[in-house]
Order: structure tokens, then sequence, then C-alpha cells
């Protein structure tokens, strides 16, 4: 916007112009130097308004009837590894855990989450992360749901733990807030976006995310209430009422993809 453009002329060093104008003095040389800072400006804006690729920098999922089938309020046990079930995992990978079990509960990682984390487990999205945004509603709950984490594969003898760890520094946790339990809390827009932003240093405007909203609309408050301060956009939002498919992560990337192409940067004008 102009506004933006202007704020950041305000940032931008004056840009001395080619050799043959060097010499002029007066209004001018104060326009022609004006006129430059507004092209460096408008560049500097068309840099940080769109990532260079295709795919969004992070992509966040929530868990409980999101990412996998079960809400981990309703369960009673940490997961026992040692009473996982195997099974095809799909996509062409293998036999793996496909199923964890707490209590006599089986708790399964929705088709849409598995084929993104395959996909992003296989290098398909460059410039991509992943991360996690829960607002599980106890400490018991984030404690099952972590060991389910933990159990449940992605690809043979790779646990979806591993998964969420790709592409960060080692010991790294940031890119996975689970809980309401301060300094998170029932309001993802308030607490665990403001956080994602923070701890892995992406952009509102680079976010995908995909929730549910069963117990509430997190996608609109997320949308709504996280705006970059520069480009004036939040994530782009799915809506996974009946947990995440195939077919709702795929129009993810094709909403994301659209913003890209709408506001790729016009060519600066030239002087």
């Amino acid at each position: 916007s102009r506004r933006a453009v202007s704020m950041l002329a305000a940032r931008v060093p004056t840009v001395a112009l080619s050799s043959p104008r060097r010499h002029v003095r007066g209004k001018a040389s104060i326009a022609s130097n004006k006129t430059a800072a507004l092209v460096v400006a408008a560049r500097v804006v068309a840099t940080r308004a769109m990532p260079e690729g295709p795919y969004p920098e992070l992509a966040v999922f929530d868990l409980d009837a999101c990412f996998w089938d079960e809400e981990m309020y309703t369960l009673r046990d940490i997961v026992d590894p040692a009473r996982s079930v195997r099974g095809d995992l799909g996509n062409g990978v293998g036999e793996g855990v496909v199923s964890a079990m707490s209590g006599n509960t089986a708790i399964t990682i929705n088709p849409g989450a598995l084929r993104a984390l395959q996909d992003f487990h296989a290098g398909k999205y460059p410039g991509m992360r992943i991360a996690a945004a829960s607002s599980a509603d106890t400490p018991l709950a984030v404690r099952i749901g972590r060991s389910a984490l933990d159990v449940l594969e992605i690809v043979p003898g790779v646990t979806a733990r591993a998964v969420f760890a790709i592409g960060w520094p080692e010991g790294f946790d940031g890119n996975m807030q689970i809980g309401r339990t301060p300094p998170l809390s029932s309001n993802k827009s308030q607490t665990h976006f403001p956080i994602l932003r923070r701890e892995t240093g992406v952009g509102y405007d680079r976010m995908l995310f995909f929730d549910d909203c069963n117990w509430g609309d997190h996608c609109a408050a997320v949308a709504n209430g996280c705006r970059d301060e520069m480009t004036g956009l939040g994530p782009v939002v799915v809506r996974t009422p009946r947990g995440l498919q195939v077919a709702e992560w795929e129009k993810g990337l094709e909403l994301y993809q659209e913003r890209v192409a709408k506001f790729a940067p016009a060519e600066p004008p030239k002087l």
C-alpha cells in the first residue's frame, strides 16, 4: 500500500542516481532522490509481501479431531508403545504404526494429515516446515497427545514427532504449541500463534493453518486476529470438520498458491 511504501521510504537511505545526474543540485536533485528512495522502498515491500516459493513457510496443524481422529481430553491413559497397531501406511511407503493405543482407544492420524507429512518428509515442499497449535484441555491430554506423536509413524520407522522436527535445530520444540496452560490458553489467536511467530520467525502471512473448528471457529479468530504488520494478511486457513482429509490438504496448498499469485509484486517503476 502507499502507506506501507511511505513508511519504508522513511527508513530507506537516500539512493544516489546514476553518474550523469550526480552534479545536479537544488529541487530537481531532491525530487530525484525521493523518487529513487520510493523505488527502493517499493522493492522492499514487494520482497516482504510474499515468499519466493509457492508453499507456505509454516504449515500449522490443530491436533485433536484434525490431525488425528480422537479428542485427547476424553482419554485417560498415556500411549503404550507395546500395544501399537501396525498396518499399511498408504501412499506406497510401506508398513508401520498406524494407531497408538491409549487404554482401549486407538488414535489414528487422519488421511490428509498423513499424506501431508509423508510428502513433507519426502521433500516435496521446498522451504516449508511444520508446526502444531492445539488447545488440548488438560495437562494429561497434552501428555497423551505428545506420547501419541512419539509412537505414530509417518513412514516406516519415522514417527510423527520426528517429522515435526525436520528443519528445526536439534532439541527445538517451539513449533509444538500444545495445551492451554499458561502461557498458552484456549484462544489460539492470542497465544499459540503469537508464540509460533516468535519462536519460528515466520510471519503470519506465510502460514497455512488447519483446524476442525468444531468447538469454536479458531480459523476465523486466527485469520482475523493474527495479521502481519506490513502486509495486513493473516494465515491462510482451512476448516476440517471431519478431520483433515487429502482434499482439504490440497485445498490449503491451492489457497496459499492463489494468494502468492494474487499478491505477487509488479515490476518496480523504471527511472
